[in-house]
């Protein structure tokens, strides 16, 4: 194993198809307003964790909930996880503020989302 830990899986995005039906749902549920409310994203903070809602699983095209772990080095998670057997589903791309997203396919077709913060 290399040097290229992780944080923990500190961020979940949800698929949704009606964005403000499931924002009334995850606010109930959290108890807290979205810290982030657009018509293509909403996103929740609550507890450490950051629950996002994309409506129509997005560009990426999400058709179930990803869990997203946090690393210091995305690129060298991305070379670890395919030396390792995962596929690149999505590629390492900013996203805004610096932030980095990816995401891989594991040996079982499982969905992991991976985010750099720089």
């Amino acid at each position: 194993m290399t040097s290229s830990s992780t944080q923990g899986i500190k961020t979940v995005l949800h698929p949704v198809a009606d964005l403000a039906a499931a924002k009334a749902v995850y606010a109930a549920l959290l108890g807290v307003a979205p810290q982030t409310d657009t018509s293509y994203y909403v996103g929740f903070e609550a507890e450490g964790q950051h629950i996002g809602l994309v409506p129509g699983g997005g560009p990426q095209g999400m058709t179930a909930p990803v869990a997203y772990w946090h690393v210091l080095d995305i690129e060298a998670k991305l070379a670890e996880l395919t030396a390792a057997g995962a596929t690149v589903s999505e590629h390492a791309h900013d996203v805004g503020g610096g932030r980095l997203v990816a995401t891989v396919t594991d040996t079982d077709g499982n969905v992991l989302g991976l985010i750099q913060d720089r």
